[in-house]
C-alpha cells in the first residue's frame, strides 16, 4: 500500500529523537565524570594540605606578594611568572587573629595588601 507524502512515518521520528535522547545522555555522564575526575586530582594530599594561602596582593602586572602558612611556620613569598621567592619569614603570631566567623587572619574590613603594606612601614620605622 502506498503512503501519501504528507503523512511522516512516525517511527523514524520516534527512533531518530531515542538516539539524540541517548546521544546527549552520554555527553552529560561524560562532563560529570570529567568533573568528579578534576575535582578528584585538585584536592590536595599529604603534604599539600598542609600549605594554606592567607592572602595575596598584587605588586605590579603579574607579579604578587603571598602570605602562605606551612605548617607552624609563615612565609612571605614572591611570585612572578617562572619564579617564587621567599622574601620574609614570619611567626604565626606576628599575624591578626581571626575574628569569629571569618577562618582568614583578616577582617573583612581590611585587605591583606593594606596589612602588607602596614607591616612593611612598621619595619621600615625600625
Amino acid at each position: 500500500m502506498h503512503r501519501p507524502p504528507w503523512a511522516a512515518p512516525s517511527n523514524d521520528l520516534t527512533g531518530s529523537l531515542m538516539q539524540m535522547l541517548f546521544g546527549l545522555a552520554v555527553v552529560i555522564a561524560l562532563l560529570l565524570a570529567c568533573l568528579w575526575v578534576i575535582r578528584r586530582l585538585a584536592t590536595p594530599r599529604g603534604s599539600a594540605a598542609a600549605i594554606k594561602v592567607l592572602g595575596a596582593a598584587a605588586v605590579g602586572p603579574r607579579e604578587r606578594v603571598v602570605l602562605v602558612r606551612l605548617g607552624e611556620q609563615v612565609l612571605v613569598l614572591g611570585v612572578a611568572p617562572g619564579s617564587v621567592t621567599k622574601l620574609h619569614e614570619m611567626k604565626p603570631e606576628d599575624l591578626p587573629l581571626p575574628t569569629e566567623g571569618n577562618t582568614t587572619p583578616f577582617p573583612p574590613n581590611r585587605a591583606f595588601s593594606a596589612w602588607l603594606k602596614q607591616a612593611m612601614e612598621r619595619r621600615d620605622a625600625r
